[in-house]
């Protein structure tokens, strides 16, 4: 019995064309069933979760946290885009943003006042046994008027940013200056 050659080789191509159609064919219907899912997703939104973090004039810093559902990602960017991205993990995104203004807290509850140390500081309620949220430096009591002491004894209440840096100037010329 002789060995073919010729019948081995034409039988090798005619398994590898089957096996070179069936992959082909295979592939576009593995590629197509990819796109499928890839238009699935473009058509099903993307729920994220966005932090917004404000930081106001007095050091004072809020966060707001929003669930977005979001369809495209160029309208969610575009949304935010007077925002600072500082994080971002997974679908989760912090921006933040300075704000020219006093915090909500300091328009609610803010008195400027004055520590045993003579220390110009923000009270979360009137001087004194009030949570001190801010300070800024120490001042001549001697140098003040009755009336100013008296002021920051009582505690002056803040609800402006004017009021805030206007109180700030009038009590700046007495700062102690540190030698």
């Amino acid at each position: 019995m002789r060995f073919n050659w010729i019948t081995l080789s034409r039988y090798s191509l005619a398994v590898f064309s089957v096996l070179l159609y069936v992959l082909i064919g295979g592939a576009s219907e593995i590629t197509g069933s990819a796109a499928q899912v890839d238009d699935q997703q473009k058509t099903e939104p993307q729920h994220l979760t966005v932090i917004l973090e404000r930081i106001y004039l007095d050091g004072e810093i809020s966060q707001e946290v929003v669930h977005e559902t979001c369809w495209s990602m160029a309208n969610f960017w575009a949304k935010y885009d007077q925002w600072q991205l500082t994080e971002m993990e997974e679908s989760t995104f912090v921006f933040r943003r300075k704000v020219d203004d006093i915090s909500p807290l300091l328009k609610a509850n803010g008195f400027f006042g004055i520590t045993e140390d003579g220390v110009l500081t923000i009270f979360n309620g009137r001087p004194g046994q009030s949570r001190i949220i801010q300070s800024f430096f120490q001042i001549d009591i001697r140098k003040l008027e009755s009336k100013k002491q008296e002021e920051l004894i009582q505690g002056i209440p803040i609800k402006t940013k004017d009021q805030y840096v206007q109180v700030l100037e009038t009590f700046k010329p007495y700062s102690l200056k540190k030698e």
